[in-house]
């Protein structure tokens, strides 16, 4: 396991008046590719073929710096040290579960704070990833999105957050599966989404198999076609919460200019053009939508759809008004699933100690840091 620069006194913030603080003035090697990289060498006078070496030292070599990177020239370290930052923010904490959950708020170059999340099933190393500095989708019992979204992240952003989790795991073990399920909705922002994604199952990169990559969204129809388009096969999780569009505007504002039918027809399209079978999730919050009634209608709605109905019970964040369901709730709502033929799975809670919930981390410390 390696290290990775922390949060001190002398870390640069945002001022009050949200000024940038100064940065080092280098490309952020993260937000190029290999191609790009190749032309940056040719044009020095290094060969091409070293591109491959400096990736390989960034995703298997788990190198955080050009001098660990020990088979290029010394003359080419200089170079790429002098151009280039390998890692562009820092950890402003580390919080670790009981259950092996490790998630880390990381804060970027112009103080924005995003979360992302290791975990361990078993010999499952997965990972958890922001797309944006919060979110603007409203979702009301999100604590990601309750100061709204500042802005997207670039694709060098993504990409160290799955390398500073790698770096938490021995050398012995490797990331297994990407959830795009962190800060924010990974659709609205899909260039950077999609060029992060394309490092992380790189032969080159992560190697990680795009079937083994998730994509989580609260249902964008024509970012849903555009994801579909692209050909890759990655696994699409949309966030329903509700089985109507009276409860889940409630539940997802943004819901109001979109509606359930148009999202589901989308999904049903990426599902024509992947092959890949759909995820559903829903959150399941005590008294709102866990009676036998919702559960009844939702297995209307996935009636003759190849799907897997992921229920997760709500995790409390602090300042909201949602509860956990009861244990009875919880119960009665699988069984009427299941005797439905839907498939279901309820996940595990992981992390409730850590504050494991999205946005959750961020917020809470912003709230210590103002006492």
């Amino acid at each position: 396991m390696s290290s990775l620069p922390v949060i001190n006194s002398a870390t640069p913030q945002a001022s009050e008046s949200g000024e940038q603080p100064a940065g080092s003035g280098k490309t952020h090697l993260l937000n190029q590719t290999e191609p790009e990289l190749r032309d940056w060498l040719k044009d020095r006078g290094h060969p091409s073929f070293r591109a491959k070496q400096v990736w390989r030292w960034l995703f298997a070599g788990r190198a955080s710096t050009f001098d660990q990177m020990t088979d290029l020239p010394a003359k080419l370290r200089t170079d790429l040290a002098e151009a280039f930052d390998i890692f562009v923010a820092s950890e402003a904490h580390l919080s670790k579960s009981r259950d092996g959950t490790e998630k880390i708020l990381v804060r970027l170059a112009d103080g924005g704070e995003v979360e992302c999340v290791l975990l361990k099933d078993g010999i499952r190393r997965s990972i958890c990833v922001s797309s944006q500095v919060g979110c603007a989708m409203g979702c009301v019992f999100c604590a990601s999105g309750l100061d709204g979204v500042d802005r997207n992240l670039t694709k060098g952003e993504i990409i160290e957050q799955m390398l500073r989790l790698q770096h938490r795991l021995p050398d012995e073990e490797r990331l297994s599966h990407i959830v795009m399920m962190g800060m924010g909705e990974p659709l609205a922002n899909l260039p950077g989404v999609l060029g992060a994604l394309d490092a992380a199952r790189d032969a080159n990169g992560l190697g990680i198999s795009p079937r083994r990559i998730t994509i989580s969204t609260v249902g964008l129809p024509p970012a849903i076609d555009r994801l579909a388009q692209q050909g890759i096969p990655y696994n699409l999780a949309v966030s329903l919460h509700a089985p109507n569009d009276e409860l889940r505007s409630q539940l997802v504002p943004v819901n109001q200019k979109i509606g359930i039918g148009p999202v589901l027809d989308a999904a049903d399209r990426y599902f024509v053009s992947s092959g890949r079978r759909l995820t559903f999730e829903y959150v399941l919050l005590g008294g709102i939508n866990d009676s036998e009634d919702c559960a009844r209608e939702l297995t209307d709605v996935l009636k003759g759809r190849t799907v897997m109905m992921n229920v997760i019970p709500y995790n409390p964040v602090e300042g909201l008004p949602y509860v956990t369901p009861s244990n009875e709730a919880i119960s009665r709502f699988k069984q009427i699933l299941e005797a439905s033929g839907v498939n279901v799975m309820f996940r595990q809670r992981k992390g409730d100690e850590i504050d494991a919930a999205c946005g959750q981390l961020r917020r809470n410390r912003g709230s210590l840091n103002k006492k």
